[in-house]
């Protein structure tokens, strides 16, 4: 997954917890950059249609834009799933978060069919837990 994707899902994911546009400050938080980057970004995205700025308002995805967020979003979910239910790893998210710049399509695809990943994904992605919604509830169920 490339950085263009990477900052497509996250301002899919703010959008949706914000329910408006994406502010390029809370972006550069969650994505761990300056906001210079956040805004060079943008604009990169903005000139290839995928994402639509407005300056004091913030981005949101197009229709292209959300394509291309929930694919990445897709393969960030395989991720969590192949590390937490085949892998049994403790701090799953954290793993995914590091591996997600370089994992590509082909390993992403191959992963899916090791993992039993849900037909509704990345619909059942929580953007408020940051995680899998599904992946999330099996853990709190196994915990009980």
């Amino acid at each position: 997954m490339n950085t263009a994707d990477q900052y497509l899902k996250t301002i899919f994911l703010v959008e949706q917890l914000n329910d408006g546009p994406a502010a390029t400050g809370e972006l550069a938080d969650r994505l761990g950059v300056s906001p210079a980057s956040v805004n060079e970004m943008v604009g990169k995205l903005e000139e290839r249609g995928l994402v639509s700025h407005e300056k004091y308002k913030g981005a949101t995805v197009t229709d292209a834009g959300e394509t291309r967020a929930r694919d990445a979003l897709q393969t960030y979910c395989i991720l969590e799933r192949f590390l937490a239910n085949v892998l049994d790893v403790e701090d799953f998210r954290e793993e995914a978060r590091q591996l997600e710049p370089v994992i590509d399509e082909t390993v992403a695809d191959r992963l899916d069919m090791i993992i039993d990943r849900e037909p509704q994904c990345p619909d059942c992605f929580d953007a408020e837990a940051d995680a899998c919604g599904l992946l999330v509830e099996e853990r709190v169920e196994a915990d009980d």
